[in-house]
Order: C-alpha cells, then structure tokens, then sequence
C-alpha cells in the first residue's frame, strides 16, 4: 500500500471506539487546552482586525466567530479562529516539527462541526486526533524535504484538510484531492523571518486554517488536487505507524505566553529567585546560555504584541516582576512597564554548542543571575517545562490554565461550564451547546466595564 493510501484509509476508517483510552483522553486534554488559547487570543488586535476583515471578505452564516459571537462562512471562521488560537502563542506543539498542530486542527474543526448539525462529539473529537496525527506527519515531511524551516500553517494546512474532510464525510477520492489542495496552496512562509521581524502573520496558522476549509470545500464539489504530501515520506513508518503510534502524545504543552525557546529561561530565572530569596532590586545582571535560534529571539522593548512573544528578555522580565506570562503582560498596557523594560535591560543572551547539539529534540538553557554584592546563582541546565523530556501537565493543571486564559474572557462562571463540558464532549449529541459557551455574554460585558470602572 502506498503512503497516500495509509493515510487515507487512517481517515476514513478512524472512529472513536478504535482509539485506545489514553489517546481519547488526551483528545480532551488538547481540546481543552487549545480552546483556550484561541478564546484569550481573541483579546489581540489580530483577532480584532482580522474579525473586522473576514466581515467584509467571507460574508456568510455558517460558522460562529468564537468569544464575538458573529458569524461568517466557514473559510472565514476558521480564518478569524486561527489567527486567534496563535495570537498569544499559548497553544500546544510537537518540537520535531518546531510548530503548533492543535491551532491549526482546532479552528477548522469547529468551522466544519457547525456546517454539519449532526456531528456528534465522539465524531468532533475522533476528527481532532485524526488531524493532530495527520499535520505532524505532514510536518515531518515538509521539514524533511525543504531546507529552509517552514511555518506552522504550511504543514497545518494537510492536518486541517483531513479534519475537515473526515467531518464532511469525503469519498476516499475526493479527500485525497483535498489534502492536495492543502497542500499545493498552504502558506509556505519561511518562519525565521518572522521571528526576526515580528508580524502578527507569525505561524501562518490562520491562512493554514482557511486553506484547510477551503480545499475540502472545493473538493466536495469536485476540485482536483496533486499527489498528496505523503507519497514523499523519506521514511515510511512515519506514514506506517499511523493507528498504532498517536504522536500526540508527545506534544508539549506551554505555561507562558512566549515562544518556546524563551521558555528555559523563564524558569530558570524563576528558579533561582525562589532558591535563593533573591529581591528583584538586588538583581545586577541576568546571563541566559542557549542555542543559537532562542539568541535570535530579540531583546529590544517590545512595541506589540507579537514582539513581545517572540522576545527573550520580555518574557523573562515579566515573569520575575508578575510571576506568570499571559495575556495581561504580552498585551497593553503592561506590554510597556517601565519596571519590565528596566528589569531587560539586565539580561544578555549567548548562544553555546552545548545547547545547540541537543535542538530540536531538546529546547535547553542555563541562567545566571549575578546579585548587586556579585554573588553568582546558576540554575543549571533548564529544559522547557511540560514537555516531553520534563513533565507533562496534570490534568489539573491544564484546567487551571484554561480557567486562567478564558475567566476573563467568558466570566468564571461560563469558564467552569465550558470546561466539564470539553472534558466530558464525548457525551455531546451535537455542537450547539459547546458554541454557545464560548461566546461571551452582555451580562459578561457589563460585568467587565463595572470592573473596569
């Protein structure tokens, strides 16, 4: 059997009865952890101008903009919903690829559920898996045969085309012409550029998104495709072990609004602090020794949101001062602390061999704070956490990152319904329920401008 033909019948015959129990599980555990993320993310100003754009581009009343409430084609759905899901670069990842599967699976899952009033929730998240499992492959693909290192979105894009097709039912011909489709219009955007100079394009998600809709939309009515992505696999088990290995389950999952490679040295930083009962007015210089493409993260005073994320000493700054980083510090007014500028302007980067041998399959740093009495603390080699090589996230500490991200958002109340019913989707006879949590409220509104007041 060819590759493109694996992975076809991986789609079409994959249904939730035949997942084991840790990967329906874990459907969850990513279902809930990326739906939060796209509900903060649509506090940005990405998420405000592109819903404003989609208005007057992708009219239509098939899908729902999650948190506005309003509604669009299902291409533009997903186009709003994906660019939000990478707005604050909270969502999950799989570190062979260097990229983020779950918003670019999750925003065309919804986009495709609503247009298909009978899906049940077993059916949204046998889909979701499907499409994890299928954009990491493709993933591993894109990098295997590209040099240069591609965006989330132009691999995405496959994973969400497979979603989406197995949501509408596609014949087996007509779902191999969509993921070609996929793939020949994803969004092939070279990421290191965007990490130097920060757009709010950043991963590409959200075209991927939409490129993914689109093309099992085209399909279904006829639209021929390329030859799939697959039939190009320099090695055959990674299109093979599809139904026998869930790559999920390897994703790592991320406590900070921040790029992952900044991420060892938020903790490390943290750490020494806490050891140390070290006072942030007594801090004389904080070193950080990494690998060469966490060096590349900036260090300059951040003017957006975006620069903010894709910055090293940002994130470390604000952690120590706040002790979290989310959306109140990577958005304003916070974004411009003065305090947080000062704290960066101790920090210096350094890029070692060392760190560089183990990337990517290791994201590691070591940090150095030196005290105002020249007292030196290290924190020793520091891997991100909740990855694979550290910790996974409990449970609970992935619902309390969802209450965090999404309380202020939809209020606690509607925060705490939307997680029992994620955690419990299975059950779900249809969409409806799970829409109308995510969307915020006037009372919810009201309630914020009291607040603010």
């Amino acid at each position: 059997m060819k590759n493109n033909d694996c992975v076809l019948d991986f789609i079409i015959t994959t249904d939730w009865s035949k997942l084991p129990g840790i990967v329906q599980h874990q459907s969850k555990r990513c279902f809930l952890d990326t739906l939060g993320a796209l509900i903060a993310g649509h506090q940005t100003p990405v998420a405000e101008l592109m819903t404003s754009f989609a208005a007057a581009q992708f009219k239509g009343n098939e899908s729902t903009i999650l948190v506005k409430g309003s509604k669009l084609s299902a291409s533009g759905a997903a186009l709003v919903n994906g660019f939000a899901n990478n707005a604050l670069d909270i969502d999950d990842g799989y570190r062979p690829t260097m990229g983020h599967p779950g918003a670019c699976v999750l925003p065309v899952a919804l986009a495709a559920g609503e247009i298909v009033p009978e899906i049940t929730g077993k059916q949204f998240l046998t889909a979701l898996v499907i499409g994890y499992e299928i954009a990491i492959r493709a993933g591993l693909i894109r990098h295997a045969t590209y040099e240069t290192y591609h965006s989330s979105g132009s691999w995405g894009a496959i994973g969400g085309a497979a979603v989406a097709g197995k949501i509408f039912g596609l014949s087996l011909k007509k779902l191999r012409h969509a993921l070609g489709a996929a793939e020949y219009h994803a969004p092939i955007a070279p990421m290191m550029k965007c990490i130097e100079i920060p757009g709010m394009g950043k991963d590409s998600i959200g075209w991927g998104c939409m490129v993914a809709v689109m093309s099992a939309l085209m399909a279904k009515n006829g639209f021929t495709g390329i030859n799939p992505i697959f039939d190009d696999s320099p090695k055959i088990e990674w299109v093979e072990s599809l139904g026998s290995s869930y790559e999920m389950m390897n994703l790592y999952f991320k406590p900070y609004s921040a790029c992952r490679w900044a991420q060892p040295g938020v903790d490390g930083a943290l750490k020494i602090m806490a050891e140390n009962s070290i006072e942030i007015e007594n801090i004389k210089t904080i070193k950080v020794f990494t690998f060469k493409e966490s060096a590349a993260l900036s260090c300059d005073y951040p003017k957006n949101t975006e620069e903010a994320q894709y910055n090293i000493a940002f994130p470390i700054a604000a952690a120590l001062l706040d002790k979290e980083v989310g959306p109140r510090q990577v958005l304003a007014p916070r974004l411009f602390d003065k305090d947080i500028k000062r704290l960066m302007d101790k920090i210096t980067i350094t890029a070692q061999k060392r760190f560089q041998k183990k990337f990517p399959e290791k994201a590691e740093s070591e940090v150095e704070i030196t005290t105002a009495a020249d007292h030196k603390f290290s924190s020793g080699v520091m891997s991100a956490r909740w990855d694979p090589h550290t910790r996974f996230p409990t449970d609970q500490e992935l619902e309390d990152k969802f209450l965090w991200l999404t309380s202020p958002v939809l209020g606690k109340t509607n925060a705490n319904s939307l997680k029992n019913l994620v955690l419990n989707f299975e059950q779900e006879k249809k969409m409806d329920k799970l829409i109308g949590l995510c969307i915020k409220t006037v009372k919810e509104e009201r309630m914020k401008h009291v607040h603010l007041k």
